[in-house]
Protein backbone atom coordinates (compact mmCIF):
# COMPACT_ATOMS: atom_id res chain seq x y z
CA UNK A 1 0.00 0.00 0.00
CA UNK A 2 1.13 3.21 -1.00
CA UNK A 3 -0.12 6.36 1.02
CA UNK A 4 -0.05 9.82 -0.94
CA UNK A 5 -1.23 13.36 -1.41
CA UNK A 6 -0.56 15.72 -4.04
CA UNK A 7 1.50 19.19 -2.80
CA UNK A 8 3.07 22.21 -3.55
CA UNK A 9 6.92 22.66 -2.24
CA UNK A 10 8.77 26.12 -0.89
CA UNK A 11 11.53 27.93 -2.06
CA UNK A 12 14.60 27.88 0.38
CA UNK A 13 13.83 31.25 1.40
CA UNK A 14 10.11 30.55 2.67
CA UNK A 15 11.33 27.31 4.14
CA UNK A 16 13.65 29.71 5.99
CA UNK A 17 10.55 32.01 7.10
CA UNK A 18 8.70 29.01 7.85
CA UNK A 19 11.89 27.91 10.17
CA UNK A 20 11.06 31.42 12.22
CA UNK A 21 7.62 29.99 13.59
CA UNK A 22 8.89 26.79 15.04
CA UNK A 23 9.63 27.65 18.71
CA UNK A 24 7.36 29.15 21.36
CA UNK A 25 5.44 26.46 22.04
CA UNK A 26 7.22 24.04 24.52
CA UNK A 27 5.06 20.78 24.18
CA UNK A 28 4.63 21.54 20.73
CA UNK A 29 5.48 18.55 17.93
CA UNK A 30 7.36 20.90 15.66
CA UNK A 31 7.51 19.83 12.05
CA UNK A 32 10.83 19.81 10.38
CA UNK A 33 10.31 22.91 8.09
CA UNK A 34 12.09 19.99 4.98
CA UNK A 35 8.83 18.67 5.50
CA UNK A 36 6.97 21.36 5.20
CA UNK A 37 4.67 21.90 1.94
CA UNK A 38 1.05 22.66 0.99
CA UNK A 39 -1.26 19.93 0.68
CA UNK A 40 -3.41 19.97 -2.55
CA UNK A 41 -5.42 17.15 -2.20
CA UNK A 42 -4.64 14.26 0.24
CA UNK A 43 -5.25 10.35 -1.54
CA UNK A 44 -4.60 8.24 1.23
CA UNK A 45 -3.41 4.33 1.19
CA UNK A 46 -3.92 3.02 -2.48
CA UNK A 47 -2.13 -0.38 -4.01
CA UNK A 48 0.23 -0.44 -6.28
CA UNK A 49 -1.95 -0.12 -9.52
CA UNK A 50 -3.94 2.60 -8.36
CA UNK A 51 -0.81 4.86 -7.95
CA UNK A 52 0.65 4.42 -11.62
CA UNK A 53 -3.45 5.01 -12.34
CA UNK A 54 -2.57 8.32 -9.98
CA UNK A 55 0.63 9.34 -11.99
CA UNK A 56 -0.91 8.95 -15.12
CA UNK A 57 -3.67 10.79 -14.03
CA UNK A 58 -2.14 14.01 -12.16
CA UNK A 59 -0.06 14.47 -15.84
CA UNK A 60 -3.28 15.44 -17.72
CA UNK A 61 -3.55 18.28 -15.32
CA UNK A 62 -3.03 21.64 -16.98
CA UNK A 63 -2.40 24.95 -15.06
CA UNK A 64 -0.05 27.89 -15.61
CA UNK A 65 2.20 28.90 -12.97
CA UNK A 66 0.83 31.13 -10.24
CA UNK A 67 2.13 33.04 -7.03
CA UNK A 68 1.29 31.72 -3.52
CA UNK A 69 1.70 33.46 -0.39
CA UNK A 70 2.20 32.27 3.57
CA UNK A 71 0.32 34.43 6.32
CA UNK A 72 -0.76 34.40 10.12
CA UNK A 73 -1.35 31.47 12.25
CA UNK A 74 -4.38 29.65 13.12
CA UNK A 75 -5.41 26.00 14.45
CA UNK A 76 -7.71 23.06 13.98
CA UNK A 77 -10.53 22.22 15.86
CA UNK A 78 -11.35 26.38 15.03
CA UNK A 79 -13.17 25.99 18.71
CA UNK A 80 -12.43 23.94 21.74
CA UNK A 81 -8.79 22.65 22.03
CA UNK A 82 -6.25 23.04 19.71
CA UNK A 83 -4.75 20.22 17.95
CA UNK A 84 -2.64 20.85 14.74
CA UNK A 85 -1.32 24.71 14.39
CA UNK A 86 -0.91 26.31 11.20
CA UNK A 87 0.22 29.10 8.84
CA UNK A 88 -2.34 30.22 5.93
CA UNK A 89 -1.51 29.84 2.49
CA UNK A 90 -2.74 32.35 -0.75
CA UNK A 91 -2.79 31.48 -4.29
CA UNK A 92 -6.08 33.59 -5.23
CA UNK A 93 -8.51 31.42 -7.66
CA UNK A 94 -5.45 30.31 -9.56
CA UNK A 95 -4.52 27.73 -6.21
CA UNK A 96 -8.72 26.42 -6.20
CA UNK A 97 -7.95 25.83 -9.91
CA UNK A 98 -5.41 23.77 -9.35
CA UNK A 99 -7.44 21.66 -6.29
CA UNK A 100 -10.22 21.36 -8.50
CA UNK A 101 -8.32 20.15 -11.82
CA UNK A 102 -5.97 17.67 -9.09
CA UNK A 103 -9.39 16.84 -7.91
CA UNK A 104 -10.82 16.15 -11.03
CA UNK A 105 -8.24 13.99 -12.49
CA UNK A 106 -8.34 11.92 -9.22
CA UNK A 107 -11.76 11.19 -9.61
CA UNK A 108 -10.93 9.89 -13.04
CA UNK A 109 -7.92 7.39 -11.68
CA UNK A 110 -10.60 6.20 -9.78
CA UNK A 111 -9.91 8.20 -6.28
CA UNK A 112 -13.08 9.49 -3.96
CA UNK A 113 -13.76 12.90 -4.33
CA UNK A 114 -12.30 14.88 -1.31
CA UNK A 115 -15.47 15.43 1.14
CA UNK A 116 -14.48 18.44 3.12
CA UNK A 117 -14.01 22.16 2.03
CA UNK A 118 -10.54 22.93 0.67
CA UNK A 119 -8.62 25.18 3.23
CA UNK A 120 -4.94 25.97 2.52
CA UNK A 121 -2.43 25.84 5.29
CA UNK A 122 0.37 24.59 6.16
CA UNK A 123 0.78 22.74 9.55
CA UNK A 124 3.68 23.92 11.64
CA UNK A 125 3.53 21.75 14.70
CA UNK A 126 1.41 18.92 16.06
CA UNK A 127 -0.40 20.06 19.64
CA UNK A 128 -1.11 17.68 22.62
CA UNK A 129 -2.16 19.22 25.75
CA UNK A 130 -0.90 22.67 25.09
CA UNK A 131 -3.51 24.95 27.08
CA UNK A 132 -5.28 26.94 24.26
CA UNK A 133 -4.25 30.02 26.50
CA UNK A 134 -0.52 29.62 25.53
CA UNK A 135 -1.61 28.79 21.85
CA UNK A 136 -3.86 32.09 21.62
CA UNK A 137 -0.82 33.85 22.80
CA UNK A 138 1.61 32.41 20.38
CA UNK A 139 -1.15 32.79 17.84
CA UNK A 140 -1.19 37.07 18.47
CA UNK A 141 2.60 36.71 18.93
CA UNK A 142 2.73 36.02 15.20
CA UNK A 143 -0.36 37.05 13.75
CA UNK A 144 1.42 39.32 11.45
CA UNK A 145 3.69 36.29 9.50
CA UNK A 146 4.38 36.36 6.14
CA UNK A 147 6.31 34.66 3.35
CA UNK A 148 6.21 37.52 0.56
CA UNK A 149 4.71 35.83 -3.11
CA UNK A 150 6.68 33.40 -4.18
CA UNK A 151 6.54 31.45 -7.85
CA UNK A 152 4.48 28.39 -8.27
CA UNK A 153 6.09 26.36 -11.26
CA UNK A 154 5.19 22.62 -10.38
CA UNK A 155 3.18 20.56 -8.48
CA UNK A 156 4.25 16.71 -6.64
CA UNK A 157 3.08 13.52 -5.98
CA UNK A 158 4.54 12.46 -2.35
CA UNK A 159 4.21 8.74 -0.79
CA UNK A 160 4.23 9.24 3.03
CA UNK A 161 5.85 7.02 5.57
CA UNK A 162 3.99 7.03 9.04
CA UNK A 163 6.82 6.92 12.06
CA UNK A 164 7.45 7.16 15.67
CA UNK A 165 8.70 10.78 14.65
CA UNK A 166 6.22 11.48 12.30
CA UNK A 167 5.68 11.34 8.72
CA UNK A 168 8.44 10.92 6.04
CA UNK A 169 7.58 12.51 3.04
CA UNK A 170 9.24 11.02 -0.25
CA UNK A 171 8.22 12.87 -3.86
CA UNK A 172 7.32 10.22 -6.57
CA UNK A 173 6.70 12.30 -9.45
CA UNK A 174 6.60 16.00 -9.87
CA UNK A 175 4.34 17.81 -12.54
CA UNK A 176 4.86 21.61 -14.11
CA UNK A 177 2.57 24.21 -14.67
CA UNK A 178 3.26 25.65 -18.17
CA UNK A 179 -0.11 27.32 -20.50
CA UNK A 180 -1.77 24.57 -21.87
Amino acid sequence: MHRLFVAIDFPKTARERLSMLCHGLPDARWIDPAQMHLTVRFIGEVEGSVMLDVREALATVVMTPFELMLMGVGHFPPRGKPTTLWTGADGGDALHTLFARVSRALEGAGIAPEGRKYMPHVTLARLSGTPPTRVAGYMQHHAAFTVPPFPVTAFHLYESTLTAKGALHRKAASYPLHAG
